[in-house]
């Protein structure tokens, strides 16, 4: 005999609607990171989250609003590499396994990046402009050679962390290892924090 069906609970309740918006934000991270901001329809990123087309809408009103969602996970989510007491290598180490981990991310970058589409919220100027205050207080603190610019130092290191998603093929035929290989990924790691090192010298 089968149960009788129940009414969710109010915190069942809430949570379906959070594991709703975070389907359909992993599965537009997917496809904006395959297709580019451009390229990306709604109508396959309600395919892959398995619902209604209408709800991406509803949530996030359309294409922009999902977009800038996602650069406002993102932002959070990596928030957590640039912990002050963490060294300048910690952080440029986090970011590359972070880059290793959620592939989609890096590609989605470049695909702004060729094609300008997706520029996302204005207020993502100042979420870099924390980035390279944090790097100038480091500088400050003598983790960086004062001749260095900032600007340019982030600029290098963010490009370098993103480097075995972008240039697999050129990290495999100049080190022989798979990038994606968490043997790469350590080696990788452990070679630009010594590289941040010598940049306070």
């Amino acid at each position: 005999m089968s149960q009788p069906r129940r009414s969710p609970r109010a915190d069942e309740r809430k949570r379906d609607p959070e594991r709703t918006r975070e389907r359909i934000l992993d599965a537009a991270l997917i496809e904006f990171g395959e297709h580019g901001y451009a390229g990306a329809r709604i109508s396959a990123i309600a395919a892959r989250a398995g619902v209604n087309q209408q709800l991406i809408s509803y949530y996030f009103d359309g294409k922009e609003g999902l977009f800038r969602a996602l650069t406002a996970r993102w932002q959070a989510m990596s928030g957590g590499y640039t912990r002050p007491e963490a060294s300048i290598g910690d952080v440029v180490a986090g970011f590359l396994h972070v880059g290793a981990e959620h592939r989609a991310w890096t590609r989605l970058l470049a695909w702004q990046g060729l094609t300008g589409g997706g520029e996302g919220d204005p207020a993502d100027d100042t979420y870099f402009t924390a980035m390279v205050d944090d790097v100038r207080r480091r500088q400050a603190a003598g983790e960086l050679a004062a001749d260095l610019d900032p600007a340019y130092v982030l600029l290098t290191l963010f490009a370098a962390a993103m480097a075995p998603t972008l240039l697999p093929q050129i990290a495999r035929r100049i080190t022989g290892r798979a990038p994606d290989s968490p043997e790469f990924l350590d080696e990788y790691a452990a070679q630009l924090r010594r590289l941040v090192e010598h940049l306070a010298r």
